[in-house]
């Protein structure tokens, strides 16, 4: 992973709390996120402003809530107070290469998985009941998508990155990934750990966060594909 290396940490800002110095740019990060995940979890804004009456609410209605606490301030917060290009946080093609040759690896090892899982009664009851039709499950999935994997395999990796190195960063930002996964069927949920890691491996071997976006949307939209063949 030569070719991969975290923004310059030398020049990283600290803020010093009563003799205690704490890295910024991480500390604003840490912050920003937990709040976006607590703020997810308690409130559902989108379905006071976008009525969804011909469609489940709660899934289109997340994606939008998702966008916003995930793609839109975090790049806010890169720009205009990290003062730093969104291409140092994942925002980039990177190594296309590397990154279309792990994902289509990616893609023919999930696809047996996922057709045996989609086929489990836990499985099939969380996901047939928010299903209309496939443009809605790829357009909610693509509106969600860019906000989680810019939020996990970007802001954070690439933030953690800078006092953690990237082997920490990659590990770290797969817990509170996993953590949102909790409302999920538990199978899932559990093993969205290792899930985050190799999503954040792949984030930080190709130096962006569309390739990890591409194996996870191909996992999402596939499953919730099974589970309502398979009922």
């Amino acid at each position: 992973m030569n070719s991969a290396s975290a923004p310059d940490s030398a020049s990283q800002p600290v803020f010093n709390v009563f003799g205690l110095e704490l890295p910024a740019r991480a500390t604003i990060a840490c912050v920003v996120g937990t709040l976006a995940l607590v703020t997810d979890w308690y409130y559902n804004f989108a379905e006071n402003f976008i009525p969804t009456p011909t469609y489940p609410d709660t899934l289109r209605h997340a994606a939008y809530d998702h966008f916003v606490l995930y793609f839109m301030i975090p790049m806010i917060i890169v720009v205009l107070v990290f003062r730093r290009k969104p291409a140092d946080y994942g925002f980039r093609l990177g190594d296309w290469k590397m990154g279309l040759r792990l994902t289509l690896i990616a893609w023919a090892i999930a696809a047996p998985i996922l057709f045996i899982a989609g086929r489990s009664p836990d499985v099939q009851e969380y996901y047939v009941r928010y299903f209309k039709d496939a443009g809605d499950v790829l357009f909610t999935a693509v509106v969600e998508l860019v906000g989680w994997e810019f939020f996990f395999r970007g802001f954070m990796l690439w933030t953690l990155a800078e006092i953690a190195g990237p082997g920490a960063a990659v590990v770290l930002q797969a817990v509170p990934f996993a953590i949102i996964h909790v409302r999920k069927p538990y199978v899932e949920t559990a093993s969205t750990i290792f899930g985050g890691m190799l999503f954040g491996w792949v984030g930080w071997r190709t130096r962006s966060f569309l390739w990890p976006f591409l194996i996870h949307f191909f996992i999402t939209t596939a499953i919730v594909f099974v589970a309502v063949w398979a009922r």
